[in-house]
């Protein structure tokens, strides 16, 4: 086989239409969208509505492990009152990661 020959195999199977692949890719980006980044929009929107609904008397827990019950609420930051003693700590809003206090009271 000669030069030739070899140069005109190598173009035949190297040229193709790259729709296919394009196609894949937006698949590929719809998946991820879909599986990654609206359950974290979904969870970062419940935890802001979560902060913008704290009033004082609200039990929360903080990133820290941290359980009080908020005293006094500020702009950036909440006051909580920590038993046993009934300390008073400062803390950012954004470390509060649950509230245990039910919306509701259970009969």
């Amino acid at each position: 086989m000669n030069a030739l020959g070899f140069c005109v195999i190598a173009q035949s199977v190297g040229g193709g239409s790259s729709l296919p692949f394009v196609g894949m890719m937006a698949v590929m980006l719809g998946v991820f969208y879909v599986l990654l980044i609206l359950p974290q929009q979904r969870r970062q929107k419940k935890w802001q509505t979560m902060l913008d609904s704290l009033k004082a008397g609200d039990r929360v827990v903080t990133s820290g492990g941290l359980k009080g019950t908020i005293f006094a609420l500020k702009d950036d930051s909440v006051t909580l009152r920590v038993p046993p003693d009934n300390l008073k700590l400062e803390v950012s809003r954004a470390s509060i990661v649950s509230v245990t206090t039910p919306d509701e009271p259970s009969k």
